[in-house]
C-alpha cells in the first residue's frame, strides 16, 4: 500500500498508519442532522484495511451528538481506545465515531461508514457528490475506455458473450474487467439474482448468474459520471470464466474474490 503514495504529504505514524490532507470539502449526515461538515479533513489508511477512512478536525464534528461509548471495541482499529457513541434524535448509534492513538491525528475523529458497519451515518458527501461504501482513494485509477478488441467469454465451456465493441475498466490493483454490450451476451443463459453492491468509484451494480449459482456477472444501470461509458453494459468475473481476447486465452486473475466465488459456488449462491 504504501508505495502507491510516494508523495510528500502522506505520513506515517508509529502505530503504523497513512495519512494525508485532503482538500474535499467532506459533510456526513444522520438523517436530517448533518454531523459532520468539514474542509479540512484527513485521509488515513489503517495497516489492516486496503481502503481509506477520513478523520475530522473536532471544530468540524457535532461534538454534541456524542457520548463516551458504552461497549468500547478496542482492537476495532489501530491502536485506538477511545470510542464515541452517537446519539441523534434519541437513536445511539454505538462505537460510531473514534479517535486514532498518537499525536499525529490527535485533534481528529473518524466516523464508521454505514455501507461497512451499519453503525455510521446515513449518507456521505464530497463536494455535492454523495459517496458510498468508503472514501475514494485518490491514488487509485479508475478508466473506462471504449474498444476495438475481439473478446469471447465462456463459463463451464459453453460460449456466454462474443464482442468487437468492449469497454475495457482499468482499476488499480485488479485485473482488466471486459464490459460488454447485452446485444453480444447470451441473455437467455442468464439469470436475474436481485442482488445489488455498491462501488465508490462506479455505482451500484445488479447482477445476474448462469445456473443460478454463483453471482458472475454483472452491471451498473446508472454508474458515477467518471465511468458512465460502462452503463447498462455486461462484465463477468475473470477470476472464475474463461476470457479470450484477440485469440489469446486470458489466466484466471487470483484475486481476494477468487475465494469468494468459489465458496458462493459450493453454496449455490453468489458473493456478498
Amino acid at each position: 500500500m504504501s508505495g502507491l503514495r510516494t508523495a510528500q504529504s502522506v505520513r506515517s505514524t508509529p502505530e503504523g498508519l497513512l495519512w494525508e490532507p485532503s482538500e474535499r470539502w467532506v459533510r456526513g449526515r444522520k438523517g436530517d442532522v448533518t454531523v459532520v461538515d468539514s474542509r479540512h479533513p484527513v485521509l488515513v489508511w489503517e495497516p489492516s484495511l486496503p481502503v481509506p477512512q477520513y478523520a475530522f478536525p473536532r471544530g468540524d464534528v457535532r461534538e454534541d451528538l456524542l457520548r463516551p461509548a458504552r461497549n468500547p471495541r478496542p482492537g476495532a482499529h489501530s491502536g485506538s481506545k477511545i470510542f464515541y457513541d452517537l446519539d441523534v434524535d434519541g437513536e445511539p448509534l454505538e462505537n460510531a465515531a473514534w479517535t486514532f492513538p498518537g499525536a499525529d491525528l490527535a485533534g481528529h475523529i473518524a466516523f464508521e461508514w454505514f455501507g461497512r458497519s451499519g453503525r455510521g451515518l446515513d449518507h456521505w458527501y464530497e463536494e455535492e457528490e454523495e459517496i458510498f461504501v468508503h472514501p475514494r482513494d485518490p491514488h487509485k485509477r479508475v478508466d473506462a475506455i471504449p474498444s476495438g478488441r475481439h473478446v469471447r467469454v465462456s463459463v463451464d465451456g459453453s460460449l456466454v458473450a462474443d464482442t468487437h465493441r468492449p469497454v475495457l475498466l482499468f482499476e488499480t490493483g485488479l485485473p482488466t474487467r471486459y464490459y460488454i454490450p447485452r446485444e453480444d451476451v447470451r441473455m437467455d443463459l442468464l439469470t436475474a439474482s436481485g442482488h445489488h453492491t455498491a462501488c465508490p468509484y462506479k455505482g451500484v451494480a445488479e447482477y445476474w448468474s448462469t445456473d443460478g449459482g454463483a453471482n458472475l456477472v454483472w452491471s451498473y444501470p446508472e454508474p458515477l459520471p467518471a465511468v458512465a461509458a460502462i452503463q447498462g453494459l455486461l462484465a463477468f468475473y475473470n477470476e472464475v470464466v474463461d476470457i479470450t481476447v484477440d485469440g489469446e486465452r486470458r489466466e484466471r486473475p487470483v484475486t481476494p474474490f477468487s475465494a469468494m466465488l468459489t465458496q458462493s459456488s459450493r453454496r449455490g449462491r453468489g458473493p456478498a
